[in-house]
């Protein structure tokens, strides 16, 4: 159908800015009153004409949560410079500072639900205070922290009351792409909001930890949303909003909402003072791109590839590897909606399951007794970039270098040049002179000081062995090489394009 376009006449005036206008064509009108009529007639299933009757029954169970905090600030103004050191005067102070959250009720004396990130301090100098919880009438309650779990991002809150409105948990697996939802929360600290949208997406990983699986929707989610419920069109919980996709920090229509089913089982374990526990393997892992299922000629989107193990742990106990790809545990298979963090911390620790995995492109099952998984705190990591490499000057690169075809020259790594690059003594490989900033290997990352340990899982200890293994990629048809690359004492696997335009090795 065309359209024509009827501009106001105060923008023909250069006044207000233009307001531009679809109008149909006389000789639509009549078509498009039908279709009026046929769409009020037969309305979508579980697409109301409003949502107002259920929001007011809703709404005035969910809360505004704010708490008050105490945070130490350095008093000295050259902090964070290099006078700092020379500056004696001024003490640290404490200040205080707030935050805000939404939540909501789940039973009539008063627990409540939020978010972990709601009520944790905002940074290592804070220290919390108290926590206020205000309801749609703004009647305020005092809150205690019932307990949190740091993981799952979740907290139980009581507060001291009878008879209060409370809202109720759904089943979140039976929410389909498309269903219509609402979110109810407390945006920027404004009064209680009511958005409404679809679900987008289910099972969504954002790599956030190992309770990694959101509902996504674009019903607009703010700063301040967090905490705030999800429901569906039965008025029922089935997510709890938590996190936002957004470059500005505002609403751009990608929300995550904490699935209702992930949430109950530790909610109803924090309601009765019990510890979270989760199953640990204690390992690192790297999700299979396309580039290292080719280089090591395993299927796409299957499998974690273990980057690292952890001595002692689990892993090691069962005879897990490094350079392993663990396709399933305990019979479920490893995805990218299904993670492998994911899998193994829904297992209580001590626990002994079947772990199927490749390893040289042959498949086998080991079975390991899982640990319990470390706080959150011990397992974050700093990122690995370092500005400089220490690499020794004058490093000869002007002989030729087996390795060439993957865009990289080499040397073999001495223990001087890995004391300088602060490799530990236990790592043999050989050191990244330079790279081609053309190369595959440039773009992937890999940089001058970087040690190449193993070649499709084999060590290489000079240049010639990393042309071979080059060599023998080459001849299984295959145009990756997966290197495992160590910086300093932090180790991942690379999967490296072959350029065809050299003879290395020869």
């Amino acid at each position: 159908m065309r359209y024509a376009y009827a501009i106001t006449t105060a923008a023909l005036l250069g006044g207000a800015a233009a307001t531009m206008v679809l109008q149909p064509p006389a000789g639509a009108q009549t078509a498009q009153e039908n279709r009026s009529a046929l769409v009020q007639a037969t309305p979508r299933p579980g697409a109301p004409a409003s949502f107002a009757d259920m929001v007011a029954k809703l709404q005035p169970a969910v809360v505004n949560i704010s708490t008050t905090q105490k945070v130490k600030v350095d008093n000295n103004p050259f902090a964070g410079t290099p006078f700092s050191q020379f500056f004696q005067g001024g003490k640290p102070v404490t200040r205080e500072a707030e935050s805000l959250g939404s939540g909501f009720i789940i039973s009539s004396d008063g627990y409540v639900v939020t978010n972990n990130h709601v009520i944790a301090p905002g940074s290592s100098n804070a220290v919390v205070q108290s926590i206020t919880v205000t309801l749609s009438n703004n009647k305020e309650y005092k809150a205690k922290v019932v307990g949190h779990d740091e993981s799952s991002d979740l907290a139980v809150l009581k507060i001291e009351g009878t008879n209060l409105p409370y809202v109720t948990f759904g089943d979140s697996k039976a929410a389909r792409v498309g269903d219509w939802i609402i979110a109810i929360g407390e945006p920027y600290g404004l009064g209680g909001t009511v958005t409404a949208g679809i679900v987008s997406a289910v099972h969504r990983v954002t790599g956030q930890g190992a309770y990694d699986r959101f509902i996504q929707t674009d019903a607009s989610i703010n700063r301040g949303n967090s905490g705030g419920p999800m429901f569906n069109m039965q008025g029922q919980v089935i997510g709890i909003n938590s996190q936002i996709l957004s470059p500005t920090g505002g609403n751009v229509g990608i929300g995550f909402a904490i699935p209702a089913d992930e949430a109950k089982p530790i909610i109803e374990s924090l309601m009765k003072g019990q510890k979270i526990e989760r199953g640990y393997l204690g390992v690192g892992i790297q999700p299979v791109t396309d580039d290292i299922a080719s280089a090591l000629g395993i299927p796409k989107n299957r499998g974690e590839l273990i980057s690292s193990v952890e001595p002692d742990s689990a892993a090691a106990k069962a005879g897990i590897k490094q350079g392993d790809v663990i396709m399933q545990v305990n019979g479920q298979d490893v995805t990218p909606d299904q993670t492998l963090s994911y899998l193994v911390a829904n297992i209580k620790p001590g626990e002994t399951v079947p772990f199927q995995l490749i390893r040289d492109g042959k498949t086998m099952t080991v079975k390991a007794t899982l640990a319990t998984r470390p706080p959150e705190s011990q397992l974050r990591q700093f990122s690995t970039d370092q500005d400089d490499n220490g690499m020794p000057d004058g490093s000869d690169q002007s002989a030729k270098n087996p390795a060439e075809s993957l865009g990289v020259s080499v040397m073999p790594l001495t223990a001087r040049i890995a004391q300088q690059l602060g490799i530990p003594s236990s790592v043999h490989g050989v050191v990244v002179l330079g790279t081609d900033p053309s190369s595959d290997a440039a773009q992937k990352g890999l940089q001058r000081g970087d040690v190449i340990v193993s070649a499709n899982r084999q060590p290489v200890t000079t240049p010639e062995e990393l042309g071979r293994a080059v060599k023998q990629a080459k001849a299984a048809g295959r145009d990756q090489v997966l290197l495992y690359v160590q910086r300093r004492n932090i180790g991942r696997y690379v999967a490296i394009g072959i350029e065809n335009n050299s003879d290395e090795g020869q």
